[in-house]
C-alpha cells in the first residue's frame, strides 16, 4: 500500500486537468491521430517508459510504451482509444450533428468548474488522459514490478469507416479497431488488459456490431413522364421499409438480451437519388443500419434473422429487398472469475467503497472485442457520464465533457489493478 500511496500522491487534479487539456486540444478524428499519438509517446518517453508512435500510415498512428518489471510476473495492458466520434470540422459534421458546431464540439479544451469540455474530452480522451497521468506517476515512483505495464493508445477505435474528405487516408479500414488490431499484430501482447471507456462499473463482456445494407429496388424515370411510363419510386417504398424495420428493431433487444447486454439497433443512413437531379427517380434506394450482437451469437445468425424479416416484408410490399452484411465484429466475453475481472472489481470496490454489482442493459462496443478476440482476457472500466444542472447533457455533450474528480477515481482503480497484477503477492 505504500507503493500505491506514492503513486496516487502523484495523481493530482491539477495534473489530470492539464492532461485533459493537452489531449483535447490536438484534433484526432479517425484516420488522423498521428499528432496526438506522438504527443503521448513523447510524454511516455519523458516519464522513463520505452515508448513509440506506431504508424499505420502517414496520418494514423498508435502510441504505446512499456514500463518493465523484473520479468518474473505477468504483464498488463492499460488501453484507451484516441480518435473522436466526429471531426470538429463543419464541412464534414454539419448538418448531421446539428445546425451548428457548439463549443464543446470543437477540439478546444475549456474549464467549466470541475469539468473540462471539448471534442472527445470524456470519450475517449478523458479516459486516455487518465492512463497517461497514471503512466507518468508510475514513471516518477518507479515501483519494483514483477511484470510489465504496457500503456497503449489506439487509433481507429470508433465505429466508423474512413472519413471521405480531403486530407484523410484513402484506406477504408481506419476505424472499427484498426489501430488495436495493428498493435497486437506487431507483438504488443500482454497476459491481461483493461480498457478505459465510459461506465462506472467493471464489464467482462460486450456486444459486437454488424452493419447491413438493404437495397430497395425501383424504376428510374422522369417527373414529366410519371403519368405515361411505369412508375415505382424506391424512395417511397423505402419509407414503408424504414417504418416497419424500426418496429422490428424495437423488438430485437428483448429477443436477445443477456444478464448484462441489451443489444440495440438503429437505422443510420438512407441514400437514394441525385441531389442535383430532382427531376428523376433513382433505380434503387439504400438503407444502412447498425445492429448490436451479444457474445455467443454469430454474425451469420443475425444476418439470417434479418433476412427472414425482409423476405416477409418483400412479400407484403410486392418488392424484392436485398440485404448484405457489410461489417461484422462479434461480441466477446471474458469469464467473470478471470483474474483481471476479479482484480478490477476488487480495485473498484476498494476505491469507491461500494459493492460492485453487474450493470445490465449495455449496448456499447469497444476495442475490448479486438483484445479478447486476440486472446487477451480484458476488463472494461471507466467514468460515469457527466450530469450537471449548469448545462444540458445530450449525447455529444456527454462525449465532450469530463469531470476531473471522476478522472482521479478512475486513475485509482487503474493503479490498484495494475499494481496487483504486476506485483506478486500484492493481492
Amino acid at each position: 500500500m505504500n507503493v500505491l500511496d506514492a503513486v496516487l500522491a502523484e495523481i493530482t487534479e491539477e495534473r489530470l486537468r492539464e492532461a485533459a487539456h493537452a489531449v483535447t486540444n490536438i484534433p484526432s478524428p479517425t484516420g488522423r491521430e498521428a499528432p496526438l499519438a506522438h504527443l503521448l509517446a513523447d510524454r511516455l518517453t519523458a516519464a522513463g517508459w520505452a515508448a513509440t508512435a506506431q504508424h499505420l500510415d502517414e496520418q494514423q498512428a498508435n502510441a504505446v510504451g512499456r514500463l518493465r518489471g523484473s520479468g518474473g510476473g505477468e504483464d498488463i495492458m492499460l488501453y484507451a482509444p484516441i480518435d473522436t466520434f466526429t471531426t470538429g470540422q463543419g464541412d464534414i459534421d454539419l448538418p448531421w450533428i446539428g445546425p451548428e458546431l457548439r463549443r464543446d464540439m470543437l477540439a478546444q479544451a475549456r474549464d467549466e468548474g470541475p469539468f473540462v469540455s471539448g471534442l472527445g474530452a470524456s470519450n475517449p480522451k478523458g479516459h486516455a488522459a487518465c492512463i497517461l497521468v497514471l503512466a507518468e506517476a508510475l514513471g516518477r515512483v518507479r515501483p519494483a514490478l514483477d511484470g510489465d505495464v504496457v500503456a497503449a493508445f489506439g487509433a481507429g477505435g470508433m465505429p466508423t469507416n474512413a472519413v471521405e474528405a480531403p486530407g484523410y487516408p484513402a484506406r477504408a479500414n481506419t476505424g472499427q479497431g484498426a489501430g488495436c488490431s495493428f498493435l497486437l499484430e506487431r507483438g504488443w501482447h500482454t497476459d491481461h488488459a483493461v480498457i478505459a471507456k465510459p461506465g462506472d462499473f467493471v464489464a467482462h463482456e460486450e456486444v459486437g456490431l454488424c452493419w447491413f445494407e438493404i437495397t430497395v429496388p425501383g424504376i428510374h424515370t422522369y417527373a414529366g413522364s410519371r403519368h405515361r411510363l411505369p412508375y415505382r419510386n424506391p424512395i417511397v417504398t423505402a419509407a414503408d421499409v424504414v417504418t416497419r424495420l424500426e418496429r422490428w428493431l424495437a423488438g430485437y433487444p428483448a429477443r436477445h438480451r443477456t444478464e448484462t447486454a441489451l443489444p440495440q439497433g438503429i437505422i443510420g443512413s438512407i441514400a437514394g437519388g441525385w441531389e442535383r437531379l430532382l427531376a428523376a427517380t433513382p433505380a434503387a434506394c439504400r438503407i444502412r443500419l447498425d445492429i448490436r450482437i451479444v457474445p455467443g451469437m454469430t454474425p451469420l445468425a443475425l444476418k439470417r434473422e434479418l433476412a427472414g424479416f425482409l423476405a416477409r416484408l418483400s412479400s407484403e410490399l410486392d418488392t424484392e429487398l436485398g440485404v448484405e452484411m457489410v461489417l461484422a465484429i462479434p461480441g466477446t466475453h471474458t469469464p467473470p472469475d478471470a483474474p483481471i475481472v476479479r482484480t478490477a472489481i476488487g480495485a473498484w470496490e476498494a476505491t469507491t467503497g461500494r459493492t460492485h454489482e453487474p450493470v445490465p442493459d449495455n449496448s456499447g462496443a469497444t476495442d475490448a472485442n479486438i483484445l479478447r478476440a486476440r486472446g487477451i482476457p480484458t476488463a472494461r472500466v471507466g467514468m460515469p457520464k457527466v450530469t450537471s444542472e449548469d448545462f444540458d447533457v445530450d449525447f455529444s455533450r456527454g462525449m465532450n465533457t469530463v469531470d476531473v474528480r471522476a478522472m482521479r477515481t478512475l486513475c485509482e482503480v487503474l493503479a490498484r489493478t495494475a499494481l496487483t497484477i504486476t506485483t506478486k503477492g500484492a493481492a
